[in-house]
């Protein structure tokens, strides 16, 4: 394999499976891993999988360079630095490049995964609910049903 795409949040079960999933990646000597954040909004009238892709887009136009957005920004960046200082650890290490991307969970890992020409994306089995993402559990089935590459759920 020479490209892998992990995804990864700020939930505890995330910190859980990044371990296993580095060995794995080890065991398959990757040149390149992917790390992936994916923002997602929240607030208490926001329901964010109800909201189309005009809408989204919309809402992410509408918070480009506000504070909200800034913090959002933040956040993913300094959860990708965790894990890719993670990676870095434990030598051999591969390429490191860390992505973050808005929207729905699933369909952006997809999104990912296609753009930077993945072979293998790795993801966890669940995700804890009232974090700012959502990561596993429906998410992780959705990515496997979707991907147009092999998918490791890790639990």
């Amino acid at each position: 394999m020479k490209k892998i795409l992990i995804a990864v949040d700020d939930t505890k079960s995330t910190k859980e499976i990044f371990d296993k999933s580095t060995h794995i990646c080890k065991c398959m000597a990757p040149y390149e891993v992917v790390l992936l954040f994916v923002e997602k909004f929240e607030g208490r009238s926001l329901v964010d999988e109800m909201l189309g892709d005009a809408e989204l887009s919309t809402l992410k136009e509408v918070l480009e360079g506000t504070e909200y957005k800034e913090a959002l920004d933040a956040k993913a960046e300094k959860v990708l630095a965790y894990y890719k200082g993670l990676l870095e650890q434990n030598p051999p290490v591969p390429n490191v490049k860390t992505v973050v991307k808005t929207g729905h969970p699933a369909e952006e890992i997809i999104k990912a995964a296609n753009e930077e020409g993945v072979e293998m994306i790795l993801v966890g089995s669940r995700g804890q609910r009232g974090s700012n993402l959502l990561m596993m559990g429906s998410v992780s089935r959705e990515v496997a049903n979707m991907a147009n590459c092999p998918v490791l759920i890790v639990k």
